[in-house]
């Protein structure tokens, strides 16, 4: 059983998304692992997306990911990688066709709504980075 990281984004929440967007997974048979809600650090926003440093907007990015809460998901399910990233739609708006998540949500610019891991070695990644083992020590 695959898993993947799913975020949704500000915009989502401000916009009272969160459960039609959790609603089309689960509709879909993907199922809720852990789910998480709370509002990222700069620094945790500066490491998930480090690879994106440089660009002429990282620094709107980062504003708009720390400009309210999140919601975080990791989803199981058979190929989730594959089915989530067609279910988000392309990255800009525009690009995104209707029935996918972005097509019907995200506005033009920055606000995009939703994140999802794109291969199996990101989402292992940002599983650990947005939920980290739990010390049963403590």
């Amino acid at each position: 059983m695959e898993r993947t990281l799913v975020i949704i984004k500000p915009d989502g929440v401000r916009r009272h998304l969160i459960g039609e967007i959790i609603q089309r997974f689960e509709k879909k048979g993907l199922a809720i692992a852990e789910m998480k809600f709370g509002t990222m650090t700069k620094e945790l926003a500066e490491e998930h997306y480090h690879h994106l440093a440089g660009r002429s907007f990282f620094d709107e990015l980062i504003d708009y990911m720390t400009s309210g809460p999140v919601v975080y998901l990791v989803l199981t399910g058979e190929d989730v990688i594959d089915i989530i990233r067609k279910m988000v739609g392309a990255t800009k708006a525009v690009d995104a066709v209707s029935g996918t998540i972005r097509g019907d949500y995200a506005l033009p610019g920055t606000e995009n709504i939703i994140h999802a891991s794109d291969s199996r070695d990101s989402a292992t990644i940002e599983i650990a980075r947005f939920f980290p083992p739990f010390d049963t020590k403590k």
